[in-house]
């Protein structure tokens, strides 16, 4: 394999991993994982109103902000190209958010994929901070203590969706064209 000036590391993704594939994959299992996040989500919610549960502790409202708030970061993440965060070129300036000039879209895009982690990782503090306060610093024990592990484990599933779907959704393949004047 001959060196190339232009590459990063030493060795090479497989050819598989830049393919058509690869990117259908990935959009799958993050949707399978987003879809697992609501149902271990609905499961506690369901589980904590039935009759098993002999307990005070059951699921409310604030139990699904978490959750809210990192599906609302996925979206916030995913609505950002890979391409946007660098293209600070003649075709893409504007005016930029204040109207006052001097702002690109690549720091738009920096400033909405930024809002969409911390909305991401809000959500997971949250997840982990009602696990905290409702579950653990009370002592509930292991029935109800499961109603805690599956909000927070929720809140992981679609904060690993969504780096997934961002990652499979920014895949450059062979067949992508790249537009220059």
């Amino acid at each position: 394999m001959p060196y190339d000036d232009e590459r990063l590391w030493k060795f090479q993704w497989p050819a598989w991993a830049s393919s058509v594939w690869a990117r259908n994959a990935g959009v799958y299992t993050s949707g399978a994982l987003f879809s697992l996040a609501f149902y271990v989500m609905l499961d506690a919610a369901v589980w904590s109103k039935s009759t098993a549960n002999g307990s005070d502790v059951h699921v409310t409202f604030v139990d699904w902000l978490p959750l809210v708030c990192s599906s609302l970061g996925m979206l916030i993440i995913n609505s950002v190209e890979k391409a946007r965060l660098a293209s600070d070129s003649i075709g893409y300036s504007g005016l930029g958010m204040g109207g006052g000039g001097g702002g690109g879209v690549a720091w738009q895009a920096r400033v909405v994929l930024f809002l969409g982690f911390a909305s991401l990782a809000g959500g997971m503090a949250g997840g982990v901070c009602i696990f905290v306060l409702k579950f653990v610093v009370p002592s509930v024990g292991m029935p109800m203590l499961g109603m805690g592990i599956e909000n927070v484990l929720a809140n992981g599933l679609v904060g690993l969706a969504s780096v997934i779907l961002w990652i499979s959704q920014n895949m450059e393949d062979e067949y992508a064209y790249n537009l220059a004047l």
